[in-house]
């Protein structure tokens, strides 16, 4: 078989570095020394964006004090935390009736690893935790270089601050979120809806009741449930009942418990009243009003702000008013 013939014959660009070995390695030194020499002038970002692996897990506690908190939650997350692999940095801040501890993985770990893992803890600790906790620990991804780039405070004239707190947390803050760009959004400030029930001691002394039997009573009215079925030969329905207590003329005539045969219900023992959740909160000329911040690694999106515009009513006639186009005929 003929020899293969080079395709330029006469060109061999490794032969002129083989015959030159000094030459070569004067090379070979001066693209060395000129790497390191330009290696400090390499552009360093002041800010450099690093998704940091950071979990946030957060436990409720309503009407605990800051100690007990401490004690009976926070001090058990911990333990099971604190043996997580990868984990480098833990923090925790307890208050009254609420529990965050902050989790900081190292870099090289996955943060859908890490999630599982702290899923893990958490579950782990349910047995040391209180049986009367309102909700498990709830965690969520954070990214600790996310600031506020954005705080819009929302007051009314004409709505009470219940009113406009709902109205924040189901219609503005969501269709924000759904913007293009908008990373987190986050509520602070308002009155949430409650119903508070204060006991008459010496009422419920009198038919021989206590402040646990009055709250197991209030419990036991709004636990949602299934109510069962009915099964024919041809069809079958699902009993549904709508016994969610949602204002105070509801819990009027709740059955606290029976004395000689007859009911004892709410009226006679306890006073209701809808104060808002957070009542120590007062409106007042220096004080900050509701207000709904928006997190984003940039700068707020054009969108945002003709979105922002569009969503304000017309006084006269209460529809939505659009940039540029007239609101009333």
């Amino acid at each position: 078989m003929a020899a293969a013939q080079n395709p330029l014959p006469g060109f061999n660009p490794s032969r002129h570095f083989i015959l030159r070995p000094v030459a070569t390695s004067l090379l070979m030194l001066a693209l060395l020394l000129a790497g390191v020499l330009t290696y400090r002038l390499l552009p360093i970002s002041a800010l450099p964006q690093v998704d940091y692996p950071t979990i946030l897990v957060t436990t409720l506690y309503p009407g605990a004090s800051p100690e007990v908190t401490t004690s009976a939650i926070t001090a058990p997350l911990e333990r099971q935390f604190g043996q997580m692999p990868g984990l480098r940095q833990m923090s925790s801040t307890s208050s009254g009736g609420a529990s965050v501890v902050t989790l900081q993985f190292d870099l090289a770990l996955d943060l859908d690893i890490a999630e599982q893992t702290v899923q893990a803890a958490i579950n782990a600790a349910n047995n040391f935790l209180p049986k009367d906790l309102p909700l498990p620990p709830i965690y969520n991804k954070v990214n600790p270089a996310d600031t506020p780039i954005l705080t819009l405070a929302i007051t009314s004239s004409s709505l009470a601050l219940p009113k406009v707190q709902d109205l924040v947390d189901t219609r503005l803050a969501q269709k924000i979120a759904q913007l293009p760009g908008v990373g987190l959004v986050s509520i602070s400030g308002g009155q949430r809806p409650a119903v508070r029930i204060q006991a008459n001691h010496q009422a419920l002394a009198a038919y021989g009741l206590s402040l646990e039997d009055l709250r197991n009573a209030i419990a036991a009215a709004n636990v949602n449930q299934p109510k069962g079925m009915f099964d024919g030969p041809q069809r079958s329905a699902i009993i549904d009942n709508n016994d969610q207590l949602r204002s105070a003329a509801e819990y009027r005539d709740l059955v606290v418990a029976y004395r000689n045969g007859a009911p004892v219900r709410l009226y006679a023992v306890a006073e209701r009243s809808t104060p808002p959740k957070t009542s120590n909160w007062r409106p007042g000329p220096t004080t900050k009003p509701p207000s709904s911040s928006i997190s984003n690694a940039n700068p707020a999106p054009m969108s945002l702000k003709w979105w922002i515009a569009s969503i304000s009513c017309c006084r006269n006639c209460g529809r939505p008013c659009r940039p540029r186009s007239k609101c009333c005929p």
